[in-house]
């Protein structure tokens, strides 16, 4: 287990911790953030460490097998994914993702890439959790009854997520792990005191099939800090306490409840501390442990993708009753009155009108507003500050990055990408005093092509598959398949490949090579180009759908 193969992104406020029991376990190869003076850090911290802002490096590098990924939680899914059609067996922090469908797709690539994915509910490795299920195991406290967890702080306040998402999975997770099954009925209350869209604090209350109860209390508005879990039983009671000394983290209470003419009588006595010294390992060390033993062996561990999944239903239920404000909502498979689970992510502060369709897995984030008639497909991308209106159709797999505004009239096919602030119209006259909303002019934007950032698009033009549009260009007119448009007016300046690169250099035969994915390029027409390998309409193979170079190299070259 000390083969240095394996690598972190990730090292700022968790992981910093993770890079630390990874150095000590004489396993971390390679440490990746996006922050400079993390990895200067880093570099002075873990001298035979390499360090890199480059994700592909880990990616592409063969001599890491396993990738630990501690970066914020709306980059798990695409992390995540990216390092198993990699190859590499992948520790994610909680949640795994923020929906249902990314969390099933990514349990699903690493069964057929045969990875082992970990998700990194922390608890479940705590010497103190461990010796809790042992007891409960061996029938010392009996029929289990009643759990109660509080998770207490005064910060880190977050702003990408709330508190429940925050504090509350690491007690889903060992409950659900107590307990042995799901919950048939959830509801949870969240207040907000920091922001209007944002819970500070949240109550979950969660009820079992076989009877059991729990009550799960987070916050970061907490003047001390607070990790404690109350298991209650038939026979006895224990409390485990995370801001005690070792030795008194777990207290049994031999505490029962007797009936005396017909009323019952709490039965006290005092309780005694359950040793973990004999075992004491650091729960975030042994939970690093878990995963590198994981795989080795090939065998699922307690915190697979699968579990990840019960938890994530779990916080979706909960999220579900903050929201709308109403009481319990039943997640039993016999309640045929629940709603469908919505398939894709909205933040808090996005809104979406009553009659807009959107597809599954698609994520709209801060401040953006979906209109009523608007038709989005799966797997979709919407950045800060989006507006899509009425009757705008959108394909799959569409980026669309902050500030950019989509009006009625336009078609996007899929795999479409634009770049921040670029700019969109639907009527090439406008006067504030003539009314021309039934003259909406149609403007498409053919498969897979591209706008860079503050691009102009003129409406009532159609910019042609793979197309590529440069930043700040203002283009007033159609645009061939794979053109690459630049200045104002765009003119074109020549081809690009699918992978976005500018094509060059043909041999004799006119044929155009993509630097990239290897596929060529030929222009059989005037003005009309083809691809040689792969039809327009055809999706890329698996291996090319992961970027593995960085531009400069290509450049240089």
């Amino acid at each position: 287990m000390n083969k240095k193969n394996t690598a972190l992104i990730g090292a700022g406020y968790w992981g910093k911790n993770i890079a630390r029991n990874l150095a000590d376990l004489g396993v971390l190869h390679t440490l990746c953030d996006a922050s400079e003076e993390t990895l200067k850090k880093a570099k002075e911290q873990y001298e035979d460490v390499a360090v890199t802002a480059d994700i592909s490096k880990v990616f592409n590098d063969n001599d890491i097998g396993n990738v630990f990924i501690a970066a914020p939680a709306v980059m798990h899914y695409e992390l995540a994914k990216a390092a198993l059609i990699a190859g590499k067996n992948v520790f994610v922090e909680k949640p795994l993702a923020l929906n249902v469908g990314e969390a099933e797709e990514l349990i699903k690539i690493a069964d057929n890439e045969k990875k082992i994915l970990f998700v990194g509910h922390i608890l479940n490795y705590h010497p103190a959790s461990r010796k809790i299920k042992e007891i409960i195991a061996e029938g010392k406290l009996g029929r289990l009854q009643y759990i109660y967890s509080n998770r207490l702080n005064l910060g880190k306040i977050r702003r990408e997520e709330n508190i429940l998402w925050s504090f509350a999975p690491h007690d889903i997770s060992l409950i659900l792990g107590l307990t042995g099954e799901e919950p048939s009925q959830v509801e949870s209350v969240g207040s907000n005191f920091l922001h209007p869209d944002i819970a500070d604090i949240t109550v979950t209350s969660l009820k079992f099939p076989s009877g059991i109860s729990a009550h799960i209390f987070v916050s970061w508005l907490n003047p001390f800090k607070e990790q404690k879990l109350v298991v209650t039983g038939a026979s006895g009671m224990l409390v485990f306490d995370d801001t005690k000394e070792i030795d008194e983290k777990l207290i049994f209470y031999p505490h029962t409840i007797e009936w005396k003419a017909g009323h019952p009588v709490p039965k006290k006595a005092e309780g005694t501390p359950i040793k973990l010294l004999e075992g004491w390992v650091e729960p975030l060390k042994a939970e690093c442990l878990a995963f590198l033993k994981s795989t080795e062996t090939k065998k699922k561990p307690i915190t697979s993708g699968e579990e990840g999944l019960k938890v994530l239903r779990v916080l979706k239920e909960c999220q579900t009753s903050i929201e709308k404000k109403r009481g319990a909502v039943s997640s039993g498979k016999d309640n045929t009155t629940k709603k469908p689970e919505k398939e894709y992510f909205a933040h808090e502060t996005g809104y979406v009108d009553e009659g807009a369709q959107i597809g599954k897995g698609t994520k709209i984030w801060h401040f953006s507003h979906i209109y009523k008639g608007a038709k989005i497909g799966e797997r979709c991308i919407l950045g800060q500050n989006v507006s899509i209106a009425d009757g705008v159709l959108m394909g799959n797999n569409v980026k669309i990055q902050n500030n950019v505004s989509v009006y009625t009239g336009t078609t996007i096919e899929d795999d479409v990408f634009l770049g921040p602030s670029c700019v969109l119209t639907n009527v090439t006259n406008p006067r504030s005093q003539v009314l021309r909303h039934s003259l909406y002019e149609t403007t498409v934007m053919r498969r897979g092509s591209t706008v860079g950032a503050n691009a102009t698009i003129v409406c009532g033009i159609t910019l042609g598959r793979y197309s590529f549009v440069a930043a700040g260009a203002v283009v007033a007119k159609d645009v061939p398949d794979y053109a690459l448009m630049m200045g104002v007016p765009a003119k074109q300046k020549g081809w690009m490949s699918r992978h976005g690169h500018m094509l060059k250099n043909p041999d004799k035969k006119g044929i155009m090579v993509c630097p990239e994915s290897g596929f060529k390029y030929k222009e059989v027409e005037p003005g009309i180009l083809k691809c040689l390998d792969l039809d327009e309409d055809a999706p890329l193979p698996e291996n090319l759908r992961v970027g593995k170079v960085l531009y400069d190299e290509f450049k240089k070259k």
